[in-house]
């Protein structure tokens, strides 16, 4: 998971409004968004490892998270980023409670960011430098670097979600979908100047740059949109790779 952007309570009735890529290598199998057989989680799946990228449950509780790109760290990590979500989604702590734990062995995973929530609370962290933090109501969109970096790629994407998707989801149209799809398919690339500085090429950091990634052999895999209505889940997976190209999977649950 590359990018992302969450509305927080900020919409009366839609508490929750996520969208994001995902972004892997194309040869990395994965399954598509899904009900979990061994475990009460709504998520796509790493068949590498096992763990996800993003995953929601039927009693209400959420996470997503983007890894932390720094080429200069070289070190081997024996577990996944992945299992981060899917514990928390197991779990019964506050999500606060959950980070705070999680934070006390962040420096077993490569670098994430994490933001995890219940109906109640939403909490960002990132293992590369920001402790773990109660949101309060607002609109928040994370990449690879902190949060708190405000990179141009997420400037970008906030932009574009304020001012064309929020307004749609307010007015309750039809015309959403449409617009969040529109919007995770943007390639426009950030200008030279603008780029961070994470360890990469400057060529490789300029493919990087857009919300939506194409290249030979890493790219945007999905695109999602999720958010909580009237206590029910509703999750659109859009498959950006392979066949069948453009296929969405859709998920409604009631919470329980």
């Amino acid at each position: 998971m590359c990018i992302m952007a969450l509305a927080w309570q900020v919409i009366d009735d839609l508490p929750i409004c996520l969208i994001s890529n995902r972004d892997e290598f194309y040869q990395r199998p994965s399954q598509t968004l899904h009900q979990w057989q061994d475990q009460p989680i709504i998520a796509g799946r790493d068949v590498v490892q096992g763990g996800t990228w993003m995953g929601v449950t039927a009693t209400g509780r959420w996470a997503v998270l983007t890894n932390f790109r720094n080429a200069l760290d070289k070190n081997t990590y024996l577990t996944s980023r992945g299992h981060i979500v899917s514990d928390f989604l197991n779990s019964d702590l506050a999500p606060i409670r959950f980070a705070k734990q999680l934070e006390a062995k962040q420096c077993d995973y490569a670098g994430f960011n994490l933001i995890c929530g219940d109906q109640q609370q939403a909490v960002y962290m990132s293992n590369r430098g920001e402790a773990p933090q109660v949101l309060a109501r607002g609109v928040y969109v994370v990449s690879n670097g902190l949060m708190s970096e405000g990179w141009e790629k997420t400037r970008h994407l906030r932009q574009r979600f304020t001012q064309e998707i929020l307004p749609l989801l307010q007015q309750d149209t039809a015309q959403v979908e449409t617009a969040v799809w529109d919007v995770l398919e943007d390639q426009r690339q950030i200008l030279p100047e603008l780029l961070p500085e994470t360890g990469i090429s400057r060529q490789m950091e300029q493919l990087l740059s857009s919300t939506f990634i194409q290249s030979p052999n890493y790219g945007t895999r999905c695109s999602n949109f999720l958010c909580l209505k009237q206590q029910q889940w509703l999750w659109l997976e859009k498959n950006q790779h392979a066949a069948p190209i453009g296929q969405i999977v859709k998920i409604s649950q009631k919470l329980q």
